[in-house]
């Protein structure tokens, strides 16, 4: 499965953004998708999650001002985020894989499949 990640930019603190994950050439709806992201010098960290049946995961930094969504008919996993802060600046990565296991959910080297990143920078 190809995955493209889109949604990225320049938003001032307090303010919202959606990222979007789309896939082609898999069936989508066997895919859990992650988002993750990574700050400069930093390691790719969790962001959020959602397995084929719906459940959906969230790291506690950004649990409560971000949604994770999917659209199987548009093959489209949504990253909405809210309430966004400056330590929330980084490149975000969407990452797919069809056998992913609950506890392995928020493990970037658990995914086979990653899109470009789009790069989030939240002003103070």
């Amino acid at each position: 499965v190809q995955l493209q990640a889109s949604g990225g930019g320049l938003v001032q603190a307090g303010g919202s953004l959606r990222l979007s994950c789309a896939a082609s050439g898999g069936t989508f709806r066997n895919y859990a998708v992650g988002w993750f992201r990574q700050a400069p010098g930093e390691e790719r960290r969790f962001v959020a999650g959602i397995r084929r049946d719906g459940n959906t995961y969230y790291s506690d930094s950004v649990k409560g001002r971000v949604t994770i969504s999917r659209d199987n008919a548009k093959t489209t996993v949504y990253l909405q985020m809210n309430s966004l802060r400056p330590e929330d600046t980084a490149v975000y990565y969407c990452a797919a894989d069809q056998r992913l296991i609950l506890s392995a959910l928020r493990t970037p080297a658990a995914y086979d499949y990653w899109g470009q990143g789009t790069q989030v920078t939240v002003s103070s």
